[in-house]
């Protein structure tokens, strides 16, 4: 949108040159064929400029922005249509006479307008230093012309005031638009960036727990196994002390990744909140968070609200690309016993429920439902005004307390546990 905004600004800047400074020649031609004839020759070819200006000006933004060739061509033609322009009006001054001072002023404004769009297109397919050697070459070109067809000198240094004015102006306009079209562009590519980090991030520490768990322990099943293989072997009694060490390192194994794995699936609420705080305001958009400070809520609930803020902030820098404002707000019903988290932002560009639930599958919005299911919870989503959309979750505090003993997730892991004590206890 912000591109789309500086992009056509841009397209739409040569016609005020056009309206305001070519077309009205025409009232300067005192009603004589030739003057007509040539005040409409230079007010047609600059609304054919006009019209070129808006591939001309594309490209040579995409070349400013390293996002595609130089459009020669294109220039080509602006350059010929210039030229033709500058030619028909000088000659309309020529025709006219330097009698009339007031349409003289007329026709050189004309002149100096009709130059913009070709030094907007050129400023930002060459550098600083080139452009202002070719409008300093281009004043003299016209300092002659101008001279040769009217043979006013003082005139021609009027001339080219206006034209240096033209390359200014043409340049002020056109290479900063270009620079805050770069500048945004990077800041996207930094936001996306830094969610990708973040989740790297989240997979390396992950992958360091594990390891750290995981690699001494399996490197002594190894060696352990491979002694007990060497003791068999001999047929040495030794062999079995071996195994069962075996086997008390794999269980401890199993227990120790377990709780890797719950750490790593429980999620703390007061550390989202502000981990979503501090991430979504470096990300640029203002974040609002109102709650319940007082409120002391069980573990289960804290952990599963803990997941809908770390969800609905991923998602928010995922998939809502323009978003600005995101408000979250945390109350509790006390007619109902009802605590209900919402949060909203702007910004969604595409269909939130396609964008949102197929984008993470087995882990979005159908994951945060399956882990508020035990305890009661519910989960709507939707858009709610144009370009808005709004998560609400909805937990009855009464039933938090009925689900403890399984927690967020914790109910394979209690029967998986059983089931491994069981086992032991039959050997």
């Amino acid at each position: 949108m912000v591109e789309a905004y500086f992009r056509w600004t841009l397209y739409a800047i040569p016609w005020l040159p056009v309206f305001g400074g070519v077309l009205p020649v025409m009232g300067t031609t005192g009603g004589r064929p030739v003057p007509v004839a040539l005040a409409v020759v230079a007010g047609g070819l600059n609304v054919v400029h006009g019209v070129l200006a808006v591939p001309l000006l594309n490209r040579s933004l995409n070349r400013y922005l390293k996002l595609g060739a130089t459009p020669r061509g294109l220039l080509l033609a602006s350059g010929v249509l210039t030229l033709a322009s500058e030619v028909a009006l000088i000659a309309l001054i020529a025709v006219r006479g330097l009698g009339h001072r007031d349409d003289v002023a007329t026709v050189l404004i004309a002149i100096g307008a009709s130059l913009t769009t070709y030094f907007m297109a050129q400023c930002l397919v060459v550098s600083k230093r080139r452009f202002l050697a070719g409008v300093a070459a281009a004043t003299a070109g016209m300092i002659l012309l101008f001279g040769l067809f009217t043979g006013s000198w003082p005139g021609s240094v009027a001339m080219a005031c206006l034209l240096l004015f033209a390359g200014m102006w043409s340049l002020v306009i056109a290479r900063p638009t270009g620079w805050l079209l770069g500048v945004v562009r990077k800041l996207d590519a930094a936001r996306s960036t830094e969610a990708r980090l973040a989740v790297a991030e989240e997979r390396l520490r992950f992958g360091r727990d594990l390891h750290d768990v995981m690699g001494r322990n399996l490197a002594v099943i190894a060696l352990k196994s491979e002694l007990a293989v060497q003791l068999a072997r001999r047929e040495r009694p030794e062999a079995v002390e071996q195994m069962v060490e075996v086997q008390r390192i794999a269980q401890e194994s199993q227990r120790e990744v377990r709780e890797v794995v719950r750490g790593y699936r429980k999620a703390d609420l007061q550390a989202e909140l502000a981990g979503a705080r501090s991430i979504l305001r470096a990300a640029g958009v203002d974040c609002r968070i109102d709650g319940e400070d007082e409120a002391q809520l069980p573990p289960e609930v804290e952990s599963a609200l803990g997941w809908v803020v770390r969800e609905g902030t991923t998602n928010i820098l995922r998939h809502a690309a323009e978003v600005r404002h995101c408000a979250l707000r945390t109350l509790i019903d006390r007619h109902r016993s009802v605590l209900v988290m919402t949060m909203e932002n702007d910004g969604v560009a595409l269909q939130p429920d396609t964008a949102r639930a197929g984008s993470l599958p087995g882990s979005g919005l159908k994951g945060l439902r399956e882990r508020l299911h035990p305890l009661g919870g519910t989960l709507t989503s939707g858009p709610v005004l144009q370009s808005s959309y709004r998560l609400t979750v909805e937990l009855p505090l009464g039933a938090a307390g009925q689900g403890r003993g399984s927690g967020v997730g914790g109910g394979p892991v209690s029967e998986e546990a059983s089931w491994v004590r069981g086992r032991v206890a039959g050997e």
